[in-house]
């Protein structure tokens, strides 16, 4: 079981950040928070925040920094447009195993760095109605 506490965040893969800045902000009233590069998954995330203090909702846009990375082939195949749905999780190296154990189709079967000091982990879509779905556990 993922014993989901929230949603964390939605991931939206984009050609370019800088591209879509104005509409996120200007358009649909989104508060920019900061850029970040991952080098390990090769993308650099674009973080924004909408929805009223205390009940946001975080968006990431994600670009991909070169030609191999995930985000890239995700753009070849699919273009622009909603990526995943990331869930806060307690323990996500427990959450891991007993989804592993429960014959869940990961993707990750032990926790890596993400941005904004996490650690995260995805399952695979076949295994979740088709959206590729993210656990994500925040540190410090």
């Amino acid at each position: 079981m993922i014993r989901a506490k929230a949603i964390n965040h939605l991931g939206i893969a984009v050609k370019s950040i800088e591209a879509h800045h104005d509409y996120y902000v200007n358009t649909l009233g989104a508060v920019y928070e900061s850029t970040e590069v991952v080098p390990d998954q090769k993308v650099r995330v674009g973080f924004y925040k909408v929805g009223a203090p205390g009940s946001e909702v975080r968006l990431e846009l994600l670009e991909p920094t070169s030609d191999d990375s995930p985000i890239s082939a995700f753009l070849e195949k699919r273009g622009e447009g909603l990526h995943h749905v990331a869930y806060t999780v307690d323990d996500i190296a427990q959450r891991l195993a007993e989804l592993k154990a429960a014959g869940v189709r990961l993707i990750d079967e032990t926790p890596r760095k993400g941005a904004h000091h996490t650690l995260i982990a995805f399952l695979h879509p076949k295994a979740t109605a088709g959206i590729l779905t993210e656990l994500t556990e925040p540190q410090g």
